[in-house]
């Protein structure tokens, strides 16, 4: 892991290895509060903050897709899942 997370909490790149994107989504994933329903531009945000790789779009639908996020079909609102 130290090698796809940095000294400034940020993932440096996005894994080839299966094994490896899915520590860093989980890792990723723990950024946001359970309690809180998100805009898409705040999920951005946070997703900025914990990234060096400048994108953005790609961790967002990896947290979608493996379900460690939630959101409205309009894409207006985002939640953390039980997962």
């Amino acid at each position: 892991m130290n090698k796809l997370i940095n000294e400034f909490d940020e993932i440096i790149r996005w894994p080839k290895k299966p094994s490896d994107k899915k520590i860093v989504i989980n890792w990723l994933s723990n950024k946001f509060n359970g309690e809180i329903k998100y805009s898409e531009k705040e999920v951005n945000e946070i997703i900025d903050r914990h990234h060096s790789f400048n994108d953005i779009a790609l961790l967002r639908r990896e947290l979608i897709s493996r379900k460690f996020l939630s959101r409205k079909d309009d894409g207006s609102k985002y939640w953390k899942t039980n997962k």
